[in-house]
């Protein structure tokens, strides 16, 4: 087994409502809190790198194991949610939402489409970041597969 190490450069040269920045191989970007929080809103934050992981993992898996299964498809595309709850000042990552949505060549079988559900499911619990976060928040499916041409 290899371990890979993953390094990330931030600077911070402010109080709470500065603008700092991040570097971490093609990841170059501001970092701050977001507007929603009472911050500037510049760059990206805590919240959406987190759900970035999360959606860029899953989406990556999916697409690994439809192709190590032979599962031929005409798109994948995801919209993911994430979802904070603030209770007395208290920030709490409470939920990632993950809504695939897989289009199958038009003549794919039953079989074809059971398979996508089920590999939408599985690519869930084999992602890396959704094995990382999980038992602290809570992640939620919500995938659509349907047919080119519908």
């Amino acid at each position: 087994m290899a371990d890979h190490h993953f390094y990330l450069k931030a600077n911070w040269p402010g109080n709470r409502n500065d603008v700092g920045t991040i570097e971490s191989g093609n990841l170059i970007t501001s970092i701050s809190i977001p507007k929603e929080m009472d911050g500037p809103g510049e760059g990206t934050n805590p919240d959406e790198m987190l759900l970035g992981a999360a959606a860029t993992c899953y989406i990556i898996t999916l697409a690994a194991m439809m192709e190590r299964s032979g599962l031929e498809k005409e798109d994948l595309q995801m919209e993911s949610e994430g979802i904070v709850n603030v209770t007395k000042g208290v920030f709490t990552y409470k939920k990632i939402i993950h809504r695939p949505s897989v289009v199958l060549k038009h003549d794919a079988s039953q079989d074809d489409v059971a398979l996508a559900h089920k590999l939408c499911k599985k690519a869930e619990s084999s992602c890396m970041i959704s094995r990382a976060i999980q038992g602290n928040v809570e992640l939620q499916l919500e995938a659509s597969v349907k047919l080119g041409g519908e």
